[in-house]
Order: C-alpha cells, then structure tokens, then sequence
C-alpha cells in the first residue's frame, strides 16, 4: 500500500474529510452490561487459557532507548522510544515523596494503594507479567492459536475480558464495555489448550511504516503516513469466544503466519517485518513477549498503557501499531451512554513542543511528530478510578484556539473534565476550529499501570 496524501486543502477540510466526527455526546453514567452467569463448566474452559506470570526480560539491540531517537524516526520501524524519557515532558513517572522532605525516602510507609488500590499510590493493573521500570516495559505471555481452515499460525496477546470472573482468574483487565463490542469483535472457539481458533481476521506486518510531517510548528497533520501494520477486513483485536459463554476477549495478533523459528527475539534485535511494532523482544519458545510502555494521564493521575491497534490510518502511523478495519464498527460519539462500547481518550493536536522533552508542559501529535515521543494523551476512566473502563478509546482530538496560545494559555492538560472545562470556556475546539467531539475513530490502548 503505498502513502496516502493526508491533505491538498486548508486544514479544516483536511481533518474533517479523514477524522469526520460524529456528535458530541451528554454525559449520562453508562450503565454496565448484565455480567453473564457462567456456568462451573464454562469457567473451566476459560481457565484453560491461564498461564504463568511472565517475568521481565533482558533485551538488548532494538530494545526501547531512554536516551532519545535517531534522526528518522517518523520512518523507524519498531516502538520508538519508552516512556522514560530524557526530561521531564517524555517522562511522567513520579518522584519520590522523600523530595522537599527532611527525611530519607526509608521514613516513609508504604503507599496508601497498597491498602486500598483506589488511592495514591502505585498499582498495576494487568497482571500477567512483570512490568520493567527502569525501562518501560511489560512482559507477558504470547499465545499460539490458528485461522480455521488454512491453519495458520496466529501469534497473540491478552489484555482485556468482558468478564469479571475471567478477569479475576486470568489477571486481565475487567472491562465490562467490552460486552458492547461484539460487532466489532472477530468470531474464534477455544480449543483443549485454551487457545483460540479464530474464524478469521489477519494481519500483513510487512509494511514499512512511515511518516512525513508537516511543516515546524505545524507538524500535525502529516502530509502522508503509511501503517507499519495492516489487517484485513475482518481484522480486529476484539474476540467473541463462542464455544465459552460469548465472552469476549481483547487478543491483539503481534505476528501471523510464521513459525517460531521466524519470529525468535528473545532479547531484542527483532525483525518488524514479521512482528508488530510494539514488540521489544518476543520469545516464542518460553511463549512471552515484552511491549513497550506508553506515557499518558487518567484525572490527573500518570498512567502506562499499550498500543495496539487504531481503526484509522493516520493514526496506526502515528502510533506504531496494526491498523485494524473490523474496528470501524464500534459506535463512536456515545460514551456514557447506554451500550457503548468506548471510552474516550483526548488528544492534543497543537499542544506546547518548543524544547522537545525539556519542556515539562510538552503535549500532542505535533510535539510527536517533531521529536518522536509520544504525545502524553489523556485517558478517560480506567480501573481503580473509574468503573467504565474499555481499551477502546473513542478519539477526541482538541486544538488550542490561536487567542488562547496568544494569551499564553496554552499548557499541558491531564484530566477529561479540565479538557471539557476548557471547550465549555472557548479555550479549545475540535481541529481546524470545528466542534469539539468524536473524532470518528477508536485506538485499542490496554492499561497497564496507574504510577501513583
């Protein structure tokens, strides 16, 4: 597939002829989808899928860099940098509560989220494997299933369940959201092992992802973009597992139809060619794989999070990550509200980049696009916060109005209601000045850690 112009026109025409949004929606409390009665023996069919918690692994090569990126990395393949960055705008993790004390950190008792999670406090949040601190990362078990019918190998993750009593058995993510995607959702059966057999649904990750910003200052949108990662028609990373209650599963595909032999990275160094861009190291005989971490907020609070798949082009670009088509048929525009499947997340198209990292205020896709870190994106509810959590994120891409950035308003934002606060206030629109609202496409971002 070759680069798609992103734009021949005036920006307002350019981001609404690929982002048309749909409307803005009221805030009504979502209400969660009756959790299914499961019987003994289908619980036991999910509890198949258990595997050991992973631990963390040593990579080297193309392991995730804290030190910065090379020159090309709109065009790099693979993760780019994680999210312990080389200054205070690429790099959210807290400091210590010893800072400004006049006692050692040791004085200190443990966080209040050690006791009761919702608090402050450190608190992982998927639990089949080991996060890496030092340099942003998680491992975690990689399975085997096949495509019925041709036979082929399919290589993927967990994240989610829609679930509670399989979330709790397997350590993943409760997300009861997920019961309204189902279509959007692939069809697959589990087998005696407790992999899946999907019906259908592949990814092509030979692509050579690429990027051209646009001008200094203006790098959002891009002038063309190029997915590293591109599924099929029936491809998204969301399952119904029908032989198991209709369940469904968040199973992102990290490599398709190839054998262990040809996707063997256990400590980095790994061929993009054949695996998804997130991958730091994938070890297929001990059955783990290690993902890059991702920098974001959740109210106010900093938060890790994957990237897997986005339902729009430009966005898969932008994200490293599987461009996925099945995931147009999530209804966008209607968080909150009964039967949704999303929650949103809000990014920031024209938010502060001058001094790259060094700037602690740092936000946005044209900030990304200018230095290759990620743009530090505001999640909506995510659990322990919230109780409507979905790793479907329903985009909402903001743009700070020309007299606020020369009022000196402009900063970096970290919680949903100060954003809409904000768009109530006239401070920010939607992009090119349009209103505020669904930006027409969804991003599967998992959460993985809260940081304090």
């Amino acid at each position: 597939m070759s680069a798609t112009p992103f734009y021949a026109s005036p920006k307002l025409l350019a981001v609404s002829a690929l982002l048309a949004g749909n409307a803005f929606s009221m805030f009504a409390q979502a209400p969660a989808p009756a959790q299914p009665q499961l019987s003994a023996e289908t619980l036991a069919i999910h509890a198949k899928v258990k595997r050991a918690t992973a631990t963390s692994v040593s990579t080297t090569g193309s392991a995730v860099s804290t030190a910065g990126v090379s020159s090309g990395f709109n065009s790099d393949q693979g993760p780019g940098p994680g999210p312990v960055g080389p200054g205070p705008g690429c790099n959210l993790f807290p400091a210590p509560p010893s800072v400004g004390s006049s006692v050692g950190l040791s004085y200190f008792g443990p966080s209040p989220s050690t006791t009761n999670p919702s608090l402050v406090g450190p608190v992982q949040l998927l639990n089949t494997g080991a996060v890496d601190a030092t340099h942003g990362t998680i491992t975690i078990p990689l399975y085997k299933g096949t495509l019925k019918g041709t036979k082929k190998n399919v290589w993927y993750i967990l994240t989610d369940v829609s679930n509670q009593a399989v979330a709790q058995e397997l350590g993943l993510n409760f997300s009861a959201k997920l019961g309204f995607a189902a279509n959007a959702a692939r069809t697959g059966n589990l087998d005696s092992n407790g992999n899946i057999v999907f019906d259908a649904g592949t990814v092509d990750f030979s692509a050579q992802r690429n990027v051209v910003p646009g001008p200094a200052g203006q790098e959002f949108p891009p002038v063309s973009f190029q997915p590293g990662a591109i599924g099929d028609k029936n491809y998204s990373p969301y399952v119904t597992i029908t032989n198991a209650g209709g369940v469904i599963y968040n199973a992102p595909i990290v490599a398709f139809d190839v054998d262990a032999s040809q996707i063997n990275f256990p400590t980095g160094n790994v061929d993009y060619s054949k695996v998804h861009d997130q991958v730091v190291a994938i070890d297929p005989i001990n059955m783990t794989v290690t993902l890059n971490l991702i920098n974001g907020f959740s109210f106010g609070r900093p938060v890790w999070y994957l990237s897997m798949d986005a339902s729009n082009q430009i966005a898969a670009s932008i994200e490293h990550n599987t461009y996925a088509p099945l995931m147009n048929n999530l209804v966008l525009g209607h968080d909150d509200s009964f039967a949704s499947p999303v929650e949103r997340i809000f990014i920031a198209t024209n938010g502060p980049e001058s001094g790259g990292c060094d700037n602690p205020l740092r936000q946005g896709l044209s900030a990304d696009l200018a230095d290759g870190h990620r743009p530090n994106n505001v999640l909506g509810g995510v659990p322990t916060i919230a109780l409507d959590y979905s790793p479907a994120w329903d985009a909402q891409l903001y743009e700070w109005t020309s007299d606020a950035i020369n009022r000196n308003f402009r900063g970096q934002l970290r919680e949903e209601f100060q954003i809409l606060t904000f768009v109530d206030d006239g401070l920010i629109t939607g992009p090119g000045g349009a209103k505020f609202g669904s930006s027409g496409f969804s991003i599967n971002c998992p959460i993985v850690q809260r940081l304090d």
